[in-house]
Order: C-alpha cells, then sequence, then structure tokens
C-alpha cells in the first residue's frame, strides 16, 4: 500500500491534491459558520484559509484534497485521507466538508465514492474508518447512508476550537463489505 498524490475524477467532482494555491478557494467555500459548528477546523478569514492549508499539508500520513464541481470548476470543499497506516493496509477517511450549497446534492456520495474505490481497489486497504462528532446527526446518516458499520462512541475524544468536549461516533468499511458497497453507491450515483 503505497498513498501518493492522486487525482480522482467522477462526473460531478475531482478530487485533486491539496496546493497552497487552493487557499483562496478554500475561503470562499469554507467561509460560512455553519460549516464549522461541528468540526475541527474553521475558516472565517483569508489568513485561517492559508493556515488550514498549511496545516493539511503538514500533517503526517495524510494526504488533503479540494473537491472541486466540476460544472461550476469551483472548489465547493475539502476530504482527505489521514491516520495512514500502511502495515496494517488501513486508513481514515474525514475532515470532509462542503460548502452550504453543495449540502444534500450528490457530491457527497461521489466523494465517497471516488475515495473507497481508490482505497480498496487500487490501495488494496483491508479497513477504512470515518467518524464524526456525535451531535451531526445529517453526518452520521451519510455515513450510514454509505454502508458503514457503526463501531462505537470515544467518550471526550477531543476538544473543539470553541471549547466542546466532543464524543466521536466511528465507522468502518472492511474490505470484504466493500463490494456491497460499491454497489450501493453506484446505485444511489445512477438515479441522479
Amino acid at each position: 500500500m503505497e498513498v501518493l498524490p492522486v487525482t480522482l475524477t467522477g462526473s460531478k467532482v475531482e478530487l485533486r491534491p491539496m496546493e497552497k494555491g487552493h487557499a483562496e478557494g478554500l475561503y470562499e467555500a469554507g467561509c460560512y459558520p455553519g460549516v464549522w459548528e461541528l468540526t475541527q477546523g474553521q475558516i472565517v478569514s483569508q489568513e485561517d484559509a492559508r493556515e488550514y492549508v498549511r496545516k493539511a499539508l503538514e500533517s503526517e500520513r495524510a494526504l488533503p484534497f479540494v473537491i472541486i464541481e466540476r460544472e461550476s470548476g469551483k472548489i465547493v470543499g475539502s476530504t482527505r485521507f489521514f491516520d495512514i497506516s500502511v502495515p496494517n493496509r488501513s486508513l481514515e477517511i474525514g475532515s470532509t466538508w462542503l460548502t452550504p450549497s453543495k449540502w444534500r446534492t450528490p457530491l457527497n456520495t461521489e466523494c465517497k465514492y471516488l475515495l473507497l474505490k481508490h482505497c480498496f481497489e487500487t490501495l488494496q486497504t483491508i479497513r477504512v474508518q470515518l467518524k464524526t462528532d456525535s451531535r451531526n446527526v445529517r453526518s452520521q446518516k451519510a455515513i450510514e447512508r454509505l454502508g458503514a458499520k457503526q463501531e462505537g462512541i470515544l467518550r471526550n475524544h477531543m476538544i473543539l476550537p470553541s471549547g466542546y468536549i466532543r464524543d466521536s461516533v466511528y465507522y468502518s468499511i472492511l474490505d470484504r463489505e466493500w463490494p456491497h458497497v460499491k454497489t450501493r453507491l453506484e446505485g444511489f450515483l445512477a438515479q441522479v
């Protein structure tokens, strides 16, 4: 398993490896307080966006992407692979966010499909995990809709920038589950 920068292209989105030059587009997509209510990050200024990119690029065992809507050519969010464990052939998909106008659209489904397909079919991972704030019911439903299995809750898992002590709900998809998850996601994407 060798995780290298790669561009993943679907019919609606393109996931490109994040670069310093993406900060302005990330600011435009992420300067909405609602995006950051239940997450670890925050972008309220151009400087925040530059810092977000700097931290993402410096993070060890991570591969951050920008999410580009193919129709408009604009950055509409971000996601990443992280906690990459080559010896265990596993990683986490997370730090995913979209600009509010793209919530409840097929974009996130296609993003997850592209990422998961790359994980299981190219990288040969045996486990992909996802997590979300226990208060983020919308995100939990989206993860469950993918076909991921809930594993449990890590209590007092992290302190958010607001000072709130977050519990995190963990999910996973295993390599033996991927064929079913893939069929499910392809069915959802065929409906749009």
